[in-house]
């Protein structure tokens, strides 16, 4: 079955490309051109992945993003302005998986299409291995149910933040580098730069550190990375 991709835009001129070249593709693509009518259409048609503008009418595409991560862990590439990179810093705080900068070439988009849902479907699909939980104090993730809970209250983290938080916990006190890191859980089709890792782990740790003074499972070595705490009883 062919991958549904919600492409938001309110350019027609942006929406048919994208639209022609997904569906070149292999993909089955929906389109929504304002911000409300983005996330009905996402609640409703449940797509695979959604490419989300930043600038919409009736509500921003950052609004957008930020009321689907209540409901949903859907993938989302936000495509921002070439000279605003706040943008992206904003859209990655807020939960989203990728940025795409404007103007961009077709073959880039498609790129990282490909990669993400790529990424979402060996996530799914992978061999669990040795234990399916792992625990560290008042943290378990649960690899069968692709779930993170503290003090066994499941946390809510898309896609790439549990396989981040899986891959450090799977490697406990080895400290890896932020290029390292982008290499192993984002994957070497990542375009993207080393300030993504500091924000995705910040937004992380946002919901797994109950002191956000005080960090109890991501820790960072400094001048060379993060770690995941194993001295955790």
């Amino acid at each position: 079955m062919a991958s549904k991709i919600l492409i938001v835009d309110d350019e027609q001129s942006i929406v048919d490309i994208l639209r022609e070249n997904l569906l070149r593709e292999g993909y089955e693509t929906i389109e929504a051109y304002d911000g409300e009518k983005a996330i009905e259409i996402a609640l409703s048609e449940n797509p695979d992945l959604i490419l989300l503008d930043c600038m919409l009418p009736k509500m921003d595409g950052f609004d957008v993003c930020r009321n689907l991560r209540k409901e949903t862990n859907v993938p989302i590439i936000m495509l921002t302005a070439k000279s605003e990179e706040i943008d992206k810093v904003l859209g990655l705080e807020l939960g989203a998986d990728d940025y795409i900068v404007k103007p961009f070439s077709m073959r880039e988009v498609i790129a990282r299409v490909k990669a993400l849902l790529r990424r979402t479907h060996v996530s799914e699909n992978q061999p669990i291995e040795d234990s399916n939980i792992l625990n560290f104090g008042d943290l378990s993730i649960d690899q069968k149910a692709y779930e993170v809970s503290l003090k066994n209250e499941p946390i809510n983290l898309t896609l790439r933040e549990y396989e981040l938080v899986l891959f450090l916990a799977k490697n406990a006190g080895q400290v890896f580098s932020r290029e390292t890191l982008l290499e192993k859980v984002w994957g070497y089709e990542y375009f993207g730069d080393v300030r993504t890792v500091d924000v995705t782990i910040r937004r992380t740790r946002e919901k797994l550190e109950p002191d956000q003074n005080n960090y109890q499972y991501i820790l960072t070595k400094r001048g060379i990375g993060y770690y995941f705490n194993r001295e955790i009883d």
